[in-house]
C-alpha cells in the first residue's frame, strides 16, 4: 500500500441528473444502477433550479423503489435547508431505508438562485463558518445518547434546547464538497469524506495537493487521516480504442486509471455523471470490478 492509498474499499456510483421532465426516466435510472451493480446512486441539489425535482423527495422516492444501494445528495444545498430538518430528514430516511443513507453537504453556491430563493447572501468566509455550525447541529440532534437537549448558538445557526433524535440507522457520514484551503481543513477537522468533482479541478494533481492539506488538519485535530474516505465525482467517454486522455477509452483502461487514482492519490468512491444506461452498465460490469482486482492485487 502506497503512501497516497488511505486503504478504502473501491465503490462506484452513479450521478444522475434529477431532470423534472422525465420523473420516470430518472428513477428508472436510479434502479438500473443497482442492477448493474453500482454501489451509491446520487443526485445534485439545486433547490433554486426549476428544471428539476426536489433531491430530497426524490432521494426518498428512489430508496422506496430499491433494496440494496446506498443514497446520497450530492450536495445538498445548505443554505435552502436548515440543518435541524436536515438532521430529522436524514435519519428518518436512513431508517426508512434500512441503513443506505449517506450525507453530501456543500456551504452554497449560485449565490444570486439561492438570494431570489429566500436565503441570506453569505460571503465565502460566512458561509464555511455556516457549514461547520449546521455540521455540529445536525450530528447533535443524531446523538440520542446523551440525554440533554441541544444547544448551539451559532453565527448562521443555532437550536434553543432541541429534543435530540431520531438517530439514525447506521452512522451516517458527512461528505463535503471542498475545494479552498478553508473547507478542505474542514473536511480535515470534522467530516467523513471528501467529494469534489474533478472537471472542477485543474489537474489531478491538485487532488495530492488538497490531500495533503486535509491529512494536515486532520493530524492537528487529533485524527487519523485514513478515517476520512475521499470521494470523485467523473465524467469521461467509452471508446473502442485507446487514448492518451484520462477516462477516454475502453473500460480496461478506465479500470487502470481509476486504480491509479486509488493507489496514487487515495480516492477510494468513483461517482460517474451519466444519464445513459449503456455506460452505467459499462461502468457498474466492467469498469468497477477490473478496478477492484487491480487495487487487491497491488495491495497484495
Amino acid at each position: 500500500m502506497s503512501v497516497a492509498d488511505y486503504g478504502h474499499e473501491l465503490e462506484f456510483g452513479s450521478f444522475i441528473t434529477p431532470a423534472n421532465h422525465d420523473p420516470a426516466g430518472v428513477v428508472a435510472l436510479a434502479e438500473h444502477s443497482e442492477i448493474v451493480g453500482l454501489d451509491l446512486v446520487t443526485f445534485q441539489d439545486h433547490p433554486y433550479q426549476p428544471s428539476f425535482l426536489d433531491s430530497w423527495t426524490l432521494l426518498s422516492f428512489v430508496a422506496g423503489r430499491t433494496e440494496r444501494v446506498k443514497l446520497a445528495p450530492n450536495v445538498l444545498n445548505l443554505p435552502l435547508r436548515k440543518p435541524g430538518v436536515i438532521a430529522r430528514a436524514v435519519a428518518s430516511l436512513d431508517r426508512l431505508s434500512r441503513g443506505r443513507v449517506e450525507l453530501g453537504l456543500g456551504a452554497g453556491a449560485f449565490w444570486d438562485a439561492i438570494v431570489a430563493m429566500g436565503a441570506e447572501r453569505l460571503t465565502p468566509g460566512e458561509s464555511v463558518t455556516a457549514l461547520g455550525e449546521a455540521m455540529e447541529i445536525i450530528r447533535g440532534l443524531w446523538d440520542t445518547g446523551n440525554p440533554a437537549r441541544l444547544d448551539v448558538r451559532g453565527h448562521h445557526h443555532e437550536v434553543a434546547g432541541a429534543k435530540r433524535g431520531p438517530a439514525p440507522a447506521h452512522d451516517v457520514e458527512i461528505w463535503l464538497g471542498a475545494y479552498k484551503p478553508r473547507m478542505l481543513r474542514m473536511v480535515g477537522q470534522k467530516a467523513d469524506g471528501w467529494l469534489p468533482s474533478l472537471g472542477y479541478l485543474k489537474s489531478v494533481e491538485e487532488l495530492a495537493a488538497s490531500n495533503a492539506r486535509i491529512d494536515d488538519a486532520a493530524a492537528a485535530a487529533g485524527r487519523q487521516p485514513g478515517e476520512i474516505r475521499r470521494l470523485l465525482n467523473i465524467n469521461g467517454r467509452f471508446t473502442e480504442a485507446e487514448t492518451d486522455g484520462l477516462l477516454t477509452g475502453p473500460p480496461t483502461q478506465w479500470a487502470e486509471q481509476i486504480a491509479d487514482l486509488a493507489l496514487g492519490f487515495g480516492m477510494s468512491t468513483f461517482i460517474l455523471g451519466s444519464d445513459d444506461e449503456k455506460e452505467l452498465a459499462t461502468f457498474g460490469q466492467q469498469v468497477a470490478p477490473a478496478a477492484r482486482e487491480l487495487v487487491a492485487s497491488e495491495r497484495g
